[in-house]
This record gives structure tokens, C-alpha cells and sequence, in this order.
């Protein structure tokens, strides 16, 4: 179904690149997310002064409640990994909230986005099993027992590529069906009244499943930092 009013697909197609902004409207709306948290953070920062101001307060009280959340799940050992995990949130989260203010596409409406972001949390979660363990990562994928590795092998390799698959499509599919019953609302009953309830829940919806995807990453970072068993 295709969205009522895209205010920067209209924007390039006066610029002449019609065809661009039509097969890539999740591209155009990821370089709006990342100007969005770019401007954000360069309002976060500035003026930052040992007497908080209210926007540094919420700004502290968000980082502080991502990092002390993610810490009771790794450990301090997993700290290093803040950075990463918060911008997965953050990223993440912008891109499903957009998608409730008229003329803006969700980009994790689109599967190329949502498989992207799976795609880094899985190649980097084996980063940290190498990092940590070496050529010893080898045994998180052997099993208990060397008689079983023709068993468990196989598995574990399907389980690891499956959660690329698990990632990307749930976080596609919810906010791709949140976006078609707007859309299917903003044609029945108009902008202003239908969409309303809907759109509260949006934001809900926008909030747990960046969660989700955020939860899941870290845990499986922690995993591949435990030693197999």
C-alpha cells in the first residue's frame, strides 16, 4: 500500500530523481533519522555544565537508564559495548517514531533496513566471541561432548544465521502492519480522527520493539562473551 503523502519523496521528485525517491524512500528517510539524531546530540552537548539545564537532565537520565540497564545484563565487563548497544536503541527507536508524523516513512517499515541492523548485531556479536575466546570461540558452536559436534554444529550454525532472520522480520513486520492500518485509516476516515487512537498505540509499539531489538543484541553479545560450556 502506498502512503498517502511522503514529504521528502516529494521533495527529490522535484529535483528531479522521481525514480530514486520512489525505490528508495527507506534510504531518504534513514538520512532524515540520522540528520534528526545528529542534530539531537549536537543539542545535548552543547552548553553541558556541572548544574544541569532540563534538556541535559533528560539527556543524562536517558543514557544513565540505557548503560545501567545494559550493565545488569553484561556485567561492567560489557560496558564497552554501551555505545554500540544505545545507538542500536536510539537509531532504532527514530526510525519507528517518524513513521507517526504525517508526510514521514518508517525506514523499519522496510526489510533492507531492519536486515541491515540484524546483519551488524550478528557479525559483531562473533567479533566479540573471537575477541574474547580467540580460535576457542570454535567451541561455543561444538557442544558438550566431541561425539555430538556433527549434531550440534550444524544446529548452532542455523540457530546464528536464524537470528538475522528473527531480528530483521520482527521489527519489519510489526511496523510495517502498523503502517498499512494507518494507511487503510487515513483512507477511510481522513487525517485528523481514525488515525488518533491508532497512532497513541504507535508509539508504544515504536518503543517496544526497539526494546526488544536492543535487548536481544545485548544478550547476544553477553553470550558470545561467556566462555562455552
Amino acid at each position: 500500500m502506498e502512503h498517502p503523502y511522503l514529504f521528502f519523496v516529494k521533495l527529490f521528485e522535484m529535483m528531479g530523481l522521481s525514480h530514486f525517491a520512489h525505490a528508495n524512500t527507506h534510504v531518504i528517510y534513514t538520512w532524515v533519522v540520522m540528520a534528526i539524531l545528529v542534530i539531537l546530540s549536537l543539542l545535548a552537548v552543547k552548553g553541558l555544565s556541572m548544574v544541569p539545564s532540563k534538556g541535559q537532565n533528560v539527556m543524562e537520565l536517558l543514557v544513565s537508564g540505557i548503560e545501567d540497564f545494559m550493565i545488569s545484563i553484561t556485567g561492567e565487563e560489557g560496558r564497552w559495548l554501551f555505545p554500540l548497544a544505545a545507538t542500536i536503541f536510539l537509531y532504532i527507536f527514530t526510525c519507528n517514531i517518524v513513521g507517526l508524523i504525517p508526510g514521514f516513512f518508517p525506514p523499519t517499515a522496510n526489510l533492507n533496513t531492519t536486515m541491515s541492523c540484524a546483519l551488524v548485531v550478528v557479525v559483531f556479536t562473533h567479533v566479540i566471541g573471537i575477541q574474547y575466546h580467540g580460535a576457542k570461540y570454535i567451541k561455543h558452536f561444538l557442544g558438550p561432548v566431541w561425539w555430538m559436534v556433527p549434531i550440534i554444529f550444524p544446529i548452532e550454525v542455523i540457530g546464528h544465521l536464524a537470528r538475522v532472520l528473527s531480528l530483521s522480520f520482527r521489527l519489519f513486520g510489526n511496523m510495517m502492519g502498523h503502517e498499512l492500518v494507518l494507511g487503510i485509516l487515513f483512507m477511510l476516515a481522513g487525517a485528523f480522527f481514525a488515525p488518533i487512537p491508532i497512532m497513541a498505540l504507535g508509539i508504544f509499539v515504536a518503543l517496544v520493539q526497539a526494546f526488544v531489538f536492543f535487548l536481544l543484541s545485548i544478550m547476544y553479545f553477553t553470550s558470545a562473551m561467556e566462555h562455552a560450556h
